[in-house]
């Protein structure tokens, strides 16, 4: 019985994979129409990006304002330099919390939006309208959400990793727990300029991560309205999943 499960299970997983390359074959595709295209991509770049923009601020401020808090807390001992705590806080920031946490956070909210945007136009049999029009409805649906978010994660990263740090200055105006002489010496010392690069490449890959699997989930959504959450929630999980194995071996390549 359990042999036939994971018999079953690997079934699946190779179909989904198969799928999915079949699926971005079709979308990675030279547009038919340019200008349709680019009026799909400006329009994703307001809803994808400048929308996230918010919970980037909010997240990002108090994630560095607390650890700033943490690390200066945890680390109160008089044989640390006093860097420590702007050091660990600059490069948490940047190494791991604005490319990865961050994009982890936003699979949630874009991964379903594109699910389920995509998704309810394929149970509503928009997509299948498309396809017996001619039009190839998976380049001209995914390639614009695609395109945007990967255009936008960068520049989230970066105004992620600037908040953040801005977040720790908090600290040192409004508490005792740290002078802001020191937060600066800290956050200036021994920086490393390829740990911002690093940052932007992570988050390029999990942005193509993040819309290409949700894109796949709504694209295959078949049946009704619990279809399209179903397919919102695997989105979002799966690309959270890859999105942590990706992380590994990112790190492995580009810091080992």
């Amino acid at each position: 019985m359990l042999y036939c499960v994971h018999r079953v299970m690997i079934k699946h997983f190779f179909q989904a994979i198969g799928e999915y390359t079949l699926l971005m074959g079709r979308t990675l595709r030279k547009p038919d129409r340019w200008r349709m295209f680019w009026r799909q991509f400006y329009n994703e770049i307001e809803k994808l990006g400048l929308q996230s923009l918010p919970l980037v601020l909010i997240v990002s401020i108090f994630m560095g304002a607390i650890m700033t808090m943490q690390t200066k807390l945890n680390t109160s001992n008089p044989l640390l330099p006093i860097y420590t705590t702007g050091l660990v806080t600059r490069d948490t920031l940047l190494l791991e919390f604005s490319s990865t946490i961050m994009c982890l956070l936003l699979a949630g909210k874009v991964g379903s939006n594109i699910a389920s945007e995509i998704g309810t136009m394929r149970i509503t049999e928009q997509i299948d309208a498309m396809e017996i029009m001619g039009v190839n409805s998976a380049n001209y649906l995914i390639l614009p959400k695609i395109t945007a978010f990967v255009t936008m994660m960068p520049l989230l990263a970066i105004f992620s990793m600037a908040i953040g740090v801005f977040g720790g200055y908090f600290i040192g105006w409004f508490t005792d727990i740290i002078t802001t002489a020191d937060y600066q010496i800290g956050i200036q010392y021994a920086f490393e300029p390829f740990y911002v690069w690093y940052a932007i490449i992570k988050s390029m890959v999990f942005a193509f991560i993040i819309s290409s699997v949700a894109s796949y989930y709504g694209y295959n959504a078949y049946g009704g309205a619990l279809d399209v959450g179903k397919a919102s929630t695997n989105a979002v999980v799966n690309s959270s999943v890859i999105i942590l194995f990706v992380d590994i071996l990112l790190t492995k390549l580009m810091l080992n």
